[in-house]
């Protein structure tokens, strides 16, 4: 067994959708980001790769890439997930933590959970994820960016 841990957080701007674990969130920001900015799915995929000490997700799919431009953070985590297979390794679990003093994320976490449970093969009850605001301490409580960070825990 391997655990990895990743951690994300992207700034808020006008103009953008927001988009965490593939769902999109009702608010007047959205995440800035090379790809969608789906910050979630990113630290996800950050704790995924580190469980097999096989980097990070810049690494794979750098930012100064065209090709990546706006892509769908769920492609992403599919991708990680054919990678984590052909090495042998199984993913476990799945803990994630978004952190944001608004928008409430509640309304959309079953979707967010349900999407990375079908995204990694996992069942519903082996991914959790969560939201926390930080009493309006720091950038995420001053509502310029939104955190997030997860763990896994694979088998190889």
């Amino acid at each position: 067994m391997r655990v990895g841990i990743g951690l994300d957080a992207h700034a808020l701007v006008k103009g953008k959708k927001l988009i965490l674990g593939g769902v999109e969130v009702d608010w007047h920001k959205g995440l800035e980001g090379h790809s969608d900015g789906d910050a979630l799915l990113h630290a996800i995929c950050d704790a995924l790769l580190g469980a097999a000490a096989l980097g990070d997700l810049g690494r794979y799919f750098p930012s100064d890439d065209r090709a990546f431009k706006n892509i769908d953070s769920r492609i992403l985590l599919r991708k990680v997930k054919e990678i984590l297979d052909e090495k042998g390794c199984r993913i476990v679990n799945i803990d994630a933590v978004i952190i944001a003093q608004k928008p409430r994320m509640t309304p959309y976490i079953e979707a967010m959970t349900a999407n990375i449970a079908e995204d990694t093969g996992l069942p519903v009850s082996a991914v959790s994820v969560k939201s926390t605001s930080t009493d309006r301490l720091g950038f995420a409580g001053r509502e310029e960016g939104i955190a997030t960070q997860a763990i896994a825990m694979i088998k190889m």
